[in-house]
């Protein structure tokens, strides 16, 4: 009698940490947090949605300042960055261990710059295209940390921070 008990139990208990990552079809995740790049430390926001067993897509907005020399004058900016990203979770073909989730992707967005005036300097607004590498550990059903690598021009570096699943 025992030995199904058991069971049963182990059975609902992996069933609980499959729910955890990655966001499931239908699933919305919050994203926030801070970041490291070439130019500024920018702080983020974002949204995740599932819409297959291994897919998000989801979005982004991100704000940072950043000063620059030119011409023996120091100039302060402003970039504001919107985001639209896409990216494959590799949990199930990998068989990753919950509470992790591992993913790569694709973002494209548009990053807006305010240039100080009487500045002459190359910076400006601007499309971009960017890869990602990321993962999250879930500490329990709703709260994760996250770290993500990027490259691309559109806000390239480190992201780390926190998601919560809505």
């Amino acid at each position: 009698m025992k030995k199904p008990s058991i069971l049963i139990v182990l059975m609902l208990a992996c069933a609980g940490l499959f729910a955890q990552s990655p966001v499931g079809v239908g699933e919305k995740q919050i994203n926030f947090g801070a970041g490291f790049s070439s130019s500024g430390i920018p702080i983020y926001v974002g949204m995740d949605f599932g819409v297959h067993p291994d897919i998000s897509v989801g979005f982004n907005a991100s704000l940072r300042s950043y000063g620059s020399e030119w011409a023996g004058n120091d100039y302060n900016f402003t970039a504001i960055g919107i985001i639209g990203n896409g990216n494959y979770h590799f949990n199930r073909i990998l068989n990753i261990p919950q509470p992790w989730d591992v993913y790569a992707g694709l973002s494209l967005g548009y990053v807006i710059v305010s240039a100080p005036s009487g500045y002459g300097g190359s910076v400006g607004s601007d499309f971009g295209l960017e890869a990602q590498i990321g993962g999250r550990y879930y500490w329990n059903d709703r709260w994760a940390i996250n770290l993500q690598f990027g490259g691309g021009n559109v806000v390239s570096g480190t992201l780390i921070g926190v998601t919560y699943k809505l």
